[in-house]
């Protein structure tokens, strides 16, 4: 079982002058899951090399188990360090994907066209695809067989416009999660504002928020070991 995770390279949060990135806890939960069913993990991104950490994703209100793990973790955190480059992968040498969120994506992963064309390829090629938390976002451009929005008619979830405004940044993402995924054709729903809910429809799985990372992470072994 090998998996491939997708993480941003994009590190400045629109015109704020802050930084972003990916969001820890949405990258260490589902590495955690995968790696402790036995998965051999490869993470990538588009630039290679150590992938931009959201620094509020490092704060202390924001650590969980997992992240203390990976802090502790000299073997993740070098693999981390040296992603390889997205453009040097390709979806038939695996099994699945998993994109972790954190503000990033949208900015860089949602318009790159290697990773629309790697979706498209583990989605034409019925793999499991996971997303979660703003990683749903990459999916704006994705397109299905037939040349519709690979969301159409599909069940799907993603950030919500409440958690969004929430944190302050509905009018300096590019976009909204939400609003995107329903724009697409997406029958998207979502649960309560910052608790876990994931949503899995044929091999696509997305998870709404940083809290459903590993449970998104859980839904796309199923798939696998189905």
């Amino acid at each position: 079982m090998k998996i491939l995770m997708v993480l941003t390279s994009h590190d400045q949060l629109g015109d704020t002058g802050q930084k972003t990135g990916f969001w820890l806890e949405e990258f260490a939960a589902p590495y955690y899951a995968l790696k402790d069913a036995g998965a051999e993990i490869v993470v990538a991104s588009p630039r290679g090399g150590q992938p931009p950490l959201d620094p509020k994703s490092d704060a202390e209100d924001a650590q969980t188990d997992d992240t203390r793990r990976f802090k502790a973790d000299a073997e993740a955190q070098a693999a981390l360090a040296a992603t390889q480059k997205l453009a040097d992968v390709k979806a038939e040498d695996f099994d699945a994907v998993f994109y972790p969120g954190g503000h990033g994506p949208l900015w860089d992963l949602a318009n790159d066209p290697v990773s629309i064309g790697l979706i498209q390829a583990f989605a034409a090629a019925d793999k499991p695809t996971g997303f979660v938390c703003h990683a749903p976002g990459v999916l704006k451009d994705v397109k299905g067989a037939d040349g519709q929005p690979l969301v159409k008619g599909r069940a799907v979830t993603g950030f919500t416009n409440s958690e969004e405004e929430a944190v302050g940044l509905t009018q300096v993402v590019p976009f909204l999660v939400e609003d995107m995924l329903t724009a697409n054709g997406g029958r998207y729903s979502k649960g309560a504002d910052w608790a876990s809910y994931v949503v899995t429809d044929g091999a696509l799985v997305t998870g709404q928020n940083p809290a459903s990372s590993r449970e998104a992470a859980e839904a796309l072994l199923k798939l696998l070991k189905a």
